[in-house]
């Protein structure tokens, strides 16, 4: 690898596909560090990215998955920014969606998944969850092996998802032809080229769910997507169409990408670590943990970026109103001083729920609730109907010399695929 110190973040494969060693580097210098390419102020220590997940009146979210590409549209000037970001707010990627957007708008947007997002709703898709873990395993468990994205994480994803939504049965096939096979329209985000994000790559799912909107509103029924067509804004206020549709859209898409990497990663380890998967066997309740220290050990977003609104301090280091910060969830979850033996996997961490995985803060992943149930019932399922879940060496290597692929992006780390062999269990 290149020098540490000379190493571009935003350009290096080798670092897109393992990021802990550049981390811990940065993390030495600092845990408030400019990095010496694009003037980027990296953020590895816990607690500093805890404060500026929570500090929404310097940081703002505007940025949040491009950090700096594409350039600001705008110059600078001064120690409080917050006029030229709202005036220019409409030309920064994915402005429409509601990782993006800043209090009040924010809270706007997410008032209206609350509608969704209820105990008694997510009780309700729990139960199908269960049911289809066992359709998608069923699709493969008489061959003995599977590419685990392709044939469980995606699809499962998807359709987790789709029902939590109310997209109706029919539907669902043509959904997972287009999403579950990871040929969503627009590019990778965070991709190592610098490729410009559209300006809105959830057109496909935005117009899909226009549809269903238009249509309850119209023909009510009794079913989710009229709860979602007839929800107001709290002052009592009916929202324009788009303005429900799109945080139903970036959940979709947001939940559909996250969960794979999850599953993925916690099926990685159960495959590398049989001790670890005879423990669980014996021990479901640890399930929970389990997920959790995967959670924090591959954080499926590895960065997330803000643009320091007002100049002010962070960890002790002035940040100019103007500076973009990347928010490294990934080192934070490592970070020494917050997780003894950071680098070890340890099921039995008491601190493991303390980790940031899904942000903090008012843009704490919506998911999360059902990120967990997803993963609870995956894990709890393989291990009920396959005996023993190994790695395939043949793509993979031997146990010793593993060799995995992730996905060539500096935003998100996931694997590229996962194959396995499992023996039925019962024979």
């Amino acid at each position: 690898m290149t020098k540490l110190a000379d190493v571009d973040y935003f350009t290096n494969a080798e670092v897109a596909q393992d990021p802990y060693e550049y981390w811990d580097h940065l993390r030495e210098c600092g845990p408030v560090f400019t990095e010496p390419h694009y003037g980027v102020v990296a953020v590895t220590g816990y607690q500093e990215v805890h404060a500026a997940f929570k500090d929404v009146e310097s940081f703002s979210a505007v940025n949040a998955i491009g950090g700096p590409f594409p350039p600001l549209p705008f110059t600078p000037e001064g120690d409080d920014i917050g006029d030229l970001i709202e005036a220019h707010r409409h030309e920064f990627p994915i402005y429409e969606h509601m990782v993006v957007m800043d209090p009040p708008e924010h809270e706007k947007a997410r008032s209206l998944l609350g509608r969704l997002l209820t105990p008694k709703r997510l009780q309700e898709n729990a139960d199908y969850i269960w049911r289809l873990s066992d359709q998608q395993i069923d699709e493969f468990i008489g061959n003995g092996r599977c590419e685990f994205l392709g044939e469980y994480a995606k699809p499962f994803a998807t359709l987790a998802i789709a029902d939590l939504l109310g997209v109706p049965e029919a539907d669902r096939p043509r959904l997972r032809r287009n999403l579950g096979a990871g040929d969503a329209p627009g590019s990778m985000v965070g991709s190592l080229d610098h490729e410009p994000v559209g300006r809105n790559p959830l057109r496909y799912l935005d117009d899909l769910f226009s549809e269903y909107i238009t249509d309850r509103r119209c023909n009510p029924r009794e079913d989710v997507l009229t709860g979602l067509a007839t929800a107001t804004y709290p002052d009592g206020s009916t929202p324009p169409l788009l303005e429900v549709v799109r945080p139903a859209t970036f959940l979709f898409a947001a939940g559909q990408e996250t969960v794979t990497k999850l599953l993925s990663a916690a099926v990685q380890i159960l495959g590398d670590q049989p001790d670890l998967q005879r423990l669980l066997r014996e021990d479901r309740s640890l399930v929970g943990n389990f997920m959790e220290e995967t959670l924090r050990m591959e954080s499926p977003t590895k960065v997330d970026f803000r643009l320091c609104r007002r100049s002010t301090t962070l960890g002790g280091v002035p940040i100019k109103a103007g500076t973009v910060l990347m928010l490294c969830l990934g080192a934070a979850n490592r970070d020494p001083r917050k997780f003894e033996n950071p680098n070890e996997f340890r099921i039995d961490r008491k601190n493991v729920r303390e980790h940031i995985a899904f942000g903090r803060g008012i843009h704490t992943c919506a998911g999360a609730p059902l990120a967990r149930v997803e993963g609870r019932v995956t894990i709890n399922r393989l291990l009920d109907r396959m005996d023993d879940i190994r790695i395939d060496a043949e793509p993979h290597g031997p146990a010793d010399t593993r060799h995995y692929s992730y996905e060539p992006t500096f935003l998100l780390r996931g694997l590229t695929e996962l194959n396995t062999e499992f023996t039925r269990a019962g024979g």
